[in-house]
């Protein structure tokens, strides 16, 4: 795969020429991607600019034709079993047409909006890649590889789940399917990973290896926080993420980088709860909650666990959301799913984090810990030992996985994800005789810093993308406490959590469903049947209200700290203009309110369904007063 380009961009061309191999020429005209046979580079009369470039993630069409996005900064984050990884630092997209000649005035400010999304997408940043390291499959999955799968190219060969630039990369795909020499562009599809990777070199007992922690984000059923939710008729569920954690050793005396003799991994995954479910954004906090049909719920369900299953083997269900009040109902759909599939490879277990872990007692999280001990046992980990370069051998499995969720599956989760990867750790040090038989991995303070820190930048990663923020509760992630102050950070990230989703989060879901293919942009040609996905037929009262109540504060706050600013001779006088400018701001605010899924911003590319939508199909709900049962298959059944 060709690591460095050279980008030389004509009025007629883009040619792209790699340190060796075929130069790929882009024709602007026409989209046309072919391989030059002579490599010829364009004369310097004839080149506008050029640019070096680390790789092309592939192109997307758009109204007024395709537009090439290629990555022109990388940064690394380290190597694992001697494999450069990368985070793109930079993006840029490149327009095939030389102009927006064609299009209308509508046409062109949409054509703006397009291009405007995609830049707000790839800037938000948590994308990864390697030229030579499949990012998307875990250890276990890679040494189930045969050698004929090993010597296909890395874009064959990926997790099709984190394979986020697979929509634009379809152009070139689709030319190397063909079959034809002249389109085979192998050499120049990079799968991009979406998610986050950090890579340490540490010591314990003076023991060097090497932590990383991988997580990446599925592209189906992808978006933000209140606009993905719950499970499709496919069985994807919102916000899937698969972490993996992974030790390299190499053993107490070696040096220099780590080749990973001694290879040991851990898989845990979250998800949203598997059921038809949303939270419906109307200005409040909390949103309104709606649950869908059971028996629509229970089919998609189980499409979801077959896939699971398939993957990671039995399931431990581990739900974190609170048994009582307006998580209720999410508990009860749940373990109502669990119980109707009937399936001895599920374990259900519900901990109430917020209820077990009150009054900032976060050490009670052990107590899930030894409740899930034995799954733990059986689940094992995967450990594969090259000590023998010339007889290698897998000396265990992970034989299932630990499913968390919570409402968002980010606070709450990626607490108890840690926890759980922390037990694991120690267990596999242990094995590798890093750590004595009776000696736990929490003794070691200075590796415990930057293990918890590790995480909490993961959970931050998770969150953004999802979220907006960076996560709740890193403060016990990182220090292994609750404080203070990190109680006054998660009210800062849950205000700002709040503004985002509800008035900036329908332009980034639009840009998830752009740059992902779940809406395709239709080159239009008749533009007077043109009809702009962004237009907006809001009533004139829902449009005029945010200016009134916003003058409205102005004037009160004006008349507040200016009492002779309007010039009344009497207190009387004074406090009826007060009053009256109080109305105007009370009277817009419950307006609002009243109407508040009027006022937020909605995605415009893919049809979301409205408050009264959810109404009609019935089932929403705000509160509930029973205890969700507590349900799971007998340990032993896991077997």
């Amino acid at each position: 795969m060709h690591q460095k380009l050279r980008l030389y961009i004509t009025k007629d061309s883009y040619v792209l020429e790699p340190e060796s191999g075929a130069n790929l020429i882009v024709r602007r005209k026409s989209a046309a991607l072919e391989l030059a046979t002579d490599n010829a580079v364009p004369p310097v009369t004839e080149q506008e600019t050029t640019l070096a470039i680390c790789g092309v993630m592939g192109f997307i069409q758009l109204q007024a034709g395709y537009y090439m996005i290629v990555i022109t900064n990388r940064e690394l984050v380290g190597t694992i079993r001697g494999h450069d990884i990368y985070r793109v630092g930079s993006f840029q997209i490149l327009p095939l047409p030389r102009s927006l000649a064609g299009l209308t005035e509508v046409q062109k400010h949409d054509e703006q909006a397009y291009v405007g999304l995609l830049e707000n997408h790839l800037k938000s940043g948590g994308f990864y890649f390697s030229y030579t390291y499949d990012l998307t499959q875990s250890l276990q999955r890679q040494g189930d590889f045969d050698s004929k799968a090993l010597t296909q190219p890395l874009w064959k060969r990926v997790d099709d789940r984190f394979f986020w630039n697979r929509h634009v990369a379809s152009k070139l795909i689709d030319g190397v399917l063909a079959s034809d020499p002249k389109q085979d562009f192998t050499e120049y599809i990079l799968p991009v990973m979406q998610g986050f990777v950090d890579i340490e070199n540490v010591r314990v007992n003076n023991k060097p290896f090497c932590l990383a922690l991988i997580t990446r984000r599925s592209r189906f059923r992808p978006g933000t926080r209140f606009f993905s939710r719950g499970i499709d008729s496919h069985g994807h569920v919102s916000n899937f993420v698969e972490t993996e954690q992974l030790v390299l050793y190499d053993g107490p005396d070696s040096s220099g980088p780590i080749a990973g003799k001694k290879q040991l991994s851990y898989v845990q995954t979250r998800g949203s709860i598997p059921v038809y479910w949303s939270q419906i954004i109307n200005l409040k906090y909390t949103p309104r909650l709606w649950v869908g049909e059971s028996r629509k719920s229970l089919a998609a369900a189980r499409a979801h666990f077959d896939e699971q299953i398939r993957i990671y083997g039995p399931q431990i269900l581990v739900n974190l959301i609170n048994k009582k009040g307006y998580e209720l109902p999410m508990g009860q759909a749940y373990a109502r799913t669990v119980e109707q599939l009937n399936d001895p490879r599920l374990y259900y277990t519900h901990f109430d984090f917020h209820s077990e872990c009150k009054k900032m007692r976060w050490d009670r999280i052990q107590l899930l810990v030894d409740q899930l001990q034995e799954q733990l046992v059986k689940q094992g980990y995967f450990y594969y030992d090259a000590s023998d370069k010339n007889e290698p051998v897998i000396r265990k499995t992970q034989e299932s996985v630990i499913r968390s969720n919570c409402m968002d599956c980010l606070d709450r989760t990626n607490v108890v994800q840690s926890t759980f990867a922390r037990w694991v750790l120690t267990q596999q040090l242990r094995q590798v005789e890093i750590l004595g038989p009776n000696e736990s991995i929490e003794g070691h303070a200075d590796f415990m810093f930057i293990y918890r820190n590790v995480w909490a930048d993961n959970a931050d990663a998770v969150s953004t993308t999802y979220s907006g923020t960076g996560a709740l509760k890193t403060d016990f992630t990182r220090t292994g406490q609750r404080t203070k102050q990190g109680a006054l950070q998660d009210l800062s990230n849950s205000i700002t959590r709040y503004v985002k989703n509800n008035f900036l989060d329908g332009k980034r879901q639009d840009g998830f469903d752009l740059i992902l293919g779940n809406y395709e942009v239709t080159p239009k040609s008749d533009s007077d049947a043109y009809v702009s996905p962004f237009a907006t037929n809001k009533p004139l009262r829902v449009r005029v209200v945010p200016s009134i109540l916003i003058f409205g504060l102005f004037m009160l706050l004006l008349n507040l700290l200016r009492p002779g600013y309007s010039g009344v001779q009497s207190w009387i006088s004074y406090l009826m203009l007060l009053a009256f400018w109080l109305s105007v701001v009370v009277s817009g605010v419950r307006f609002a309110v009243r109407h508040g899924n009027q006022f937020v911003e909605w995605p415009h590319l893919v049809h979301q369904p409205d408050y009264d939508q959810f109404e009609a199909m019935g089932g929403v709900l705000e509160k509930g007063a029973n205890v969700p049962p507590e349900l799971g298959t007998p340990p032993q059944k896991l077997e």
